[in-house]
């Protein structure tokens, strides 16, 4: 079991100042094994929300109560895990309950879709609960399950390190993950077979079972069309009027659908970064997957990475699952003019500075001036720039070239 610290110390962190910790985040991210590696050690009652028992102790307040004392202790001083939190009725009232009464009860839950949780749980638990987003695997963490001496050596590095040169085995590293993502599971399998096995077995276990639910029997073919040009859009700007035309579904029902993914943590949409309104584009989103193997199993494609047309796609996927260790959602822009000046992010970050980053899945000799990227200084002040490339490390000006493996700006 290898440790993902910077979860752990999240948990705790948010236990500091609030009784209730809630990791979200799509299936087979590890959040289960989190849970687990935090609790190790420590005096804990752990239910499955998903047993159909635990549902029962929680059919009445005073039954679930008096389990607790009984399995805790009369005072509920210590620790309730509650894994998969969000099958559990009227579970954030009962929550709330228990820890208005008892100011020594922590709670530790996980679930997989915000759909239920945050609608149950952000307006009758505000001020009491902390949610942590738990993602696939960032490289380096995928670095450490494959060779863990190698990403301790790894994590020494700078962004300005020619980590192609260091480590000659990081640059064969990526090109799985490219291929295959991040999940645990997957990344822990011993051949490639066998991980496009196990994301062929994800993508059908949980993901399409987990969303049938919320899709009409009808509608379910074209789902998963809907699906396949997602898959095909990674990148791109998403037009729901195009996308629903395409595949025969109602425009405002392709609009629910695409929610729905996005709050199962499927898909995200970004927003484009706005200062002229009258030039930008202001409407239309990117789309981008949360684990790559997911994305390209949907899309059936696990070919080398240098002979495929969708690369370009694939790398910029990456560095936005990258920018997510580091930035909330909200900070990841892109930006995009009417007559097509287009960058590929815009970090806003809290203290109003601004970060350009173009992605290009290349090789360059040499530095090269990005006109957009010199466009957009025009109108915006921004300090230092970043081209994300396979190889070239050099500093012109504002406009900084450097290789995907450190991207910490």
């Amino acid at each position: 079991m290898i440790s993902r610290e910077h979860y752990l110390t999240k948990i705790q962190a948010g236990f500091q100042y609030n009784p209730i910790v809630v990791l979200i985040g799509a299936r087979q991210v590890g959040k289960t094994t989190l849970m687990e590696m935090y609790v190790k050690e420590k005096q804990n009652l752990w239910l499955n929300g998903q047993n159909p028992e635990t549902a029962q102790f929680f059919e009445k307040f005073s039954t679930i109560e008096r389990y607790l004392k009984i399995n805790i202790n009369e005072e509920l001083n210590g620790l309730l895990v509650i894994d998969e939190f969000q099958y559990v009725n009227d579970i954030s009232l009962i929550l709330k309950l228990f820890v208005d009464k008892y100011k020594n009860l922590r709670i530790l839950c996980s679930g997989s879709s915000s759909l239920e949780i945050v609608q149950k749980v952000e307006e009758s638990l505000a001020g009491r609960i902390r949610l942590i987003n738990v993602y696939s695997l960032s490289f380096s963490e995928f670095v450490k399950f494959q060779n863990s001496e190698l990403s301790e050596n790894f994590n020494k590095c700078k962004f300005d390190d020619n980590i192609n040169i260091l480590f000659p085995q990081l640059p064969i590293l990526l090109n799985e993950y490219l291929l295959y993502g991040g999940l645990p599971k997957v990344a822990l399998a011993g051949d490639f077979a066998e991980k496009e096995e196990l994301l062929s077995d994800i993508f059908k276990t949980y993901l399409l079972k987990d969303v049938r639910q919320y899709i009409k029997n009808q509608d379910f073919v074209a789902f998963n069309k809907l699906l396949k040009i997602l898959a095909a859009q990674t990148g791109n700007l998403l037009n729901i009027n195009e996308i629903s035309n395409t595949i025969q579904l109602a425009y405002k029902t392709c609009e629910e659908y695409i929610n729905i993914l996005e709050q199962m943590f499927i898909i995200q949409l970004i927003n484009p970064f706005t200062s002229n309104l009258r030039k930008e584009i202001t409407k239309r989103k990117k789309i981008f997957f949360y684990d790559l193997g997911l994305r390209n199993i949907i899309y059936n494609s696990f070919n080398d990475i240098y002979i495929r047309t969708d690369n370009g796609q694939i790398f910029e996927n990456y560095v936005f699952l990258q920018l997510l260790q580091d930035y909330k959602q909200s900070q990841i822009c892109f930006y995009r003019t009417k007559d097509a000046t287009e960058i590929d992010f815009i970090i806003s970050e809290k203290n109003n500075k601004i970060i350009p980053i173009e992605v290009k899945f290349k090789e360059f000799k040499n530095h090269k001036k990005i006109r957009a990227i010199s466009e957009f200084s025009k109108n915006v002040e921004i300090e230092k720039s970043y081209i994300i490339n396979r190889n070239l490390i050099e500093n012109n000006e504002d406009q900084f070239y450097m290789q995907p493996y450190v991207l910490h700006l």
